[in-house]
């Protein structure tokens, strides 16, 4: 009965944890709806003054990016903004032949009259963070934008964007992520559902309430005093942006979000692009759990309220190992519950998770809305949506889990990028491209005999207990099947 119990506490640990992530979910829909209702006016430069229009510099880090390079370049000389008041720098820490076609575009450029620069190091000490905070030395301007080599803003952006720091509290403004490729597969199709839950309903619904937000590592801008006064760019996590964006918020900075302005990114279409992604963005989220656990809850000049908030949101990713926690103690408490009536009544903490799927159902939906619109047909094609995209986020758990792990006990590993593809349209190809990851992840054989698991967890069902069965937990352990089904053999066919 001992390790009964063991199993019990840990997994009812894991399903509170899980429900009182969803009732904060719950509350930043309510400040998301809110914030739809009253409309704050900001004060902006007035761009029709010369003399108000500041001087920007855009900073470009790159690595090894053969299939974008030139997309990037040439998207950024269109933007809309006074020559002389405009510096781009375009930070290459290319190790391939990029670096010299990357060179000789720039060359071109600047003869059109930009102010453009290629700056390289031979030392890539701090990855990106590096790159940023050496160009930062010698950056012309008192506000610095950045692009990663797959985004593509429009023209106006800068003019849609810069104006509002004639407010000095702000240090940055961020812009909402677009999707080129959203429809390319079902993969990009459920990583821009979770993104898009992101850029609405998170970064809305707690920046209008004044917690804490984060720069997205891109498609924003930053004022220099700002990233100066907060200690400059970091490397010591793998999420940079996430480390710098609470500092300058603990140093009193605000930061405006701007939902309404979106900028156009490529989508990883290859699962083991995705993969690395993952495992960055959810490894550096414990790292700066890590690193910024004690300078939060230590502040007195944020509210309890905001505290709260910015625990949370720094335990994101942390989440993923609670539901795959709940997901494999989900078997043993079938046989547990149906082997020990006096436990019986005890059973009802299952339904603090169909609870929170409910709550994430709700919350996922009005998100859903704002882009696609409403009515039956979008609501009906919305159920099919989340429930694939539930089915798919469980099936990422042990890799994202452990990337957790690594990120809470300090394990040191490198920044791995993101491969780009230049791929919008089903009729392009991602075959061949160098840049592909070769080797596939041994986290991939255990994601397969978990798809056997629960396998076994749907054939439990009809045979636990001495009532003919107890399929509470069959739809639970389907959606783990088919998650899990899923990662293993796109894993598999990515390597063909």
């Amino acid at each position: 009965m001992i390790l009964e119990s063991i199993i019990i506490v840990i997994y009812t640990i894991a399903i509170v944890l899980i429900f009182m992530y969803a009732l904060a979910q719950l509350n930043l829909l309510y400040n998301y709806l809110s914030s739809k209702k009253t409309r704050k006016d900001c004060e902006t430069f007035d761009f029709s003054n010369p003399e108000e229009i500041p001087l920007v510099t855009i900073q470009l880090p790159v690595f090894n990016e053969m299939y974008v390079m030139e997309r990037l370049l040439d998207n950024i000389a269109l933007l809309e903004y006074p020559k002389d008041k405009l510096e781009i720098q375009v930070l290459d820490d290319s190790t391939d032949e990029t670096i010299a076609t990357t060179k000789a575009h720039v060359d071109q450029l600047a003869k059109t009259g930009l102010d453009i620069t290629h700056i390289t190091r031979t030392d890539r000490s701090g990855f990106k963070a590096g790159a940023l905070k050496e160009g930062l030395k010698i950056a012309k301007g008192e506000y610095i934008a950045i692009f990663d080599a797959d985004f593509l803003p429009q023209p106006n952006w800068l003019k849609r964007t810069i104006p509002y720091f004639k407010n000095e509290k702000i240090g940055v403004v961020q812009t909402r992520w677009g999707h080129i490729n959203r429809d390319y597969s079902l993969l990009t199709k459920i990583q821009a559902f979770a993104l898009d839950a992101h850029f609405t309903l998170e970064q809305v619904g707690r920046n209008s309430k004044g917690h804490f937000i984060n720069f997205n590592g891109t498609a924003g801008v930053w004022r220099k005093t700002c990233i100066i006064d907060a200690g400059n760019w970091e490397g010591d996590t793998l999420t940079e942006d996430l480390d710098l964006s609470y500092r300058a918020q603990l140093n009193n900075w605000e930061f405006k979000y701007l939902e309404d302005v979106e900028t156009p990114a490529e989508l990883p279409v290859v699962i083991s692009a995705a993969r690395s992604q993952q495992f960055r963005w959810n490894k550096g989220g414990a790292e700066n759990f890590r690193k910024m656990l004690w300078r939060v809850l230590k502040s007195d000049n944020i509210s309890t309220k905001t505290k709260v908030h910015g625990l949370l949101h720094l335990l994101n990713s942390t989440m993923f190992l609670s539901i795959f926690t709940v997901a494999i103690l989900s078997i043993p408490m079938l046989y547990i519950k149906n082997e020990y009536d006096h436990l019986r009544n005890y059973f009802y903490i299952m339904s603090f998770f169909v609870m929170s799927t409910i709550i994430f159902f709700v919350c996922y939906w009005f998100m859903y809305r704002s882009i696609y619109g409403s009515g039956f047909k979008k609501f009906f094609n919305y159920i099919g949506m989340f429930f694939t995209f539930f089915s798919i986020a469980m099936g990422f758990s042990l890799h994202n889990s452990i990337a957790v792990i690594e990120g809470h006990i300090g394990k040191r590993s490198e920044f791995v990028r993101t491969p780009k593809f230049n791929i919008s349209t089903i009729r392009d190809s991602w075959k061949g491209n160098k840049y592909i990851m070769k080797k596939m992840s041994p986290h991939v054989i255990i994601e397969g005999i978990l798809m056997l698991y629960f396998a076994f967890g749907m054939y439990s069902a009809f045979v636990v207990g001495d009532q003919g069965g107890d399929f509470g937990l069959f739809p639970f352990h389907l959606m783990l099947f088919i998650g899990f089904g899923y990662v293993f053999f796109k894993s598999l066919s990515s390597k063909v």
